[in-house]
């Protein structure tokens, strides 16, 4: 501090109160300053560290079939992600692992009830990327980890994992359209992890899923990198050797001649 001031602590942070034109004794401050001070104070406070464990928590008390019933899903979702994570310092870090938690959330409170997996993995995508434009974060990155954990959570209840890869591209493209974000990109995101869910599952489960994501989905064109397009088995034949092609087998020794005939 300078001499002849005093402090007023703002996150926690000296701050010199200003001085009158003469130097001698500080001014006082008016009430809007003190407003401004609070507010400043309550904003630093309200950033703070969540873990994964208990963003799992909140979610998962949260979402649930009669929410769902309740409010959408959609909304729901992106409700959820939204109030768990504002004000948390890394947003961007926290937020893919917190979407994930919310889609695999979403699909078992609806397969609880018998309801349609499909449609809500597809509304579960859009209420995350939707929240992801109001916080924050990686869209890519949380577009990829969702539609993979849409898959995997689909396969843990027995559902047709096929279906769901194919409505979280969907839902991707129609909220990417919504919040005006690259169509494209994004599609290819989910694709991708889609397929690499699809592919851990196994490779008839990869084989399948791949087929149902080429070519163009509600209007787009949906590229996978080719890296993704392949499953394990197949990327294992291209590396291995090739087996020499078999060579056609050589007459040993000469042929005979017939013998010939003798006449008494």
């Amino acid at each position: 501090m300078g001499a002849g001031g005093s402090g007023v602590g703002i996150g926690g942070i000296d701050q010199p109160l200003g001085l009158t034109d003469s130097g001698s004794s500080p001014r006082h401050r008016t009430n809007g300053e003190c407003d401004m001070g609070r507010r400043v104070q309550t904003e630093t406070r309200q950033l703070r560290v969540i873990s994964p464990d208990r963003a799992d928590r909140a979610i998962g008390r949260t979402i649930n079939a009669a929410e769902i019933i309740a409010t959408g899903v959609v909304n729901l979702v992106r409700n959820t992600l939204v109030t768990t994570l504002s004000g948390a310092r890394d947003v961007g870090g926290e937020v893919a692992g917190a979407a994930v938690t919310a889609v695999r959330g979403s699909i078992r409170a609806v397969e609880e009830i018998g309801g349609d997996l499909g449609n809500v993995a597809k509304q579960a995508i859009k209420g995350t990327i939707h929240a992801v434009e109001d916080i924050g974060g990686d869209l890519g990155d949380v577009v990829r980890s969702a539609s993979k954990g849409a898959v995997k959570a689909t396969n843990d209840v027995g559902g047709d994992v096929v279906v769901v890869a194919r409505k979280a591209v969907e839902g991707t493209i129609e909220a990417a359209r919504e919040i005006g974000g690259d169509v494209a990109n994004l599609a290819t995101s989910a694709a991708e992890g889609a397929i690499e869910a699809a592919d851990r599952i196994g490779s008839a489960a990869g084989r399948t899923v791949r087929a149902a994501l080429a070519g163009t989905i509600a209007g787009t064109k949906v590229i996978a990198r080719e890296a993704m397009q392949r499953s394990p088995s197949d990327l294992h034949r291209s590396t291995a050797r090739p087996a020499r092609s078999a060579r056609p087998a050589r007459p040993r020794g000469r042929k005979k001649r017939p013998a010939k005939s003798t006449t008494s």
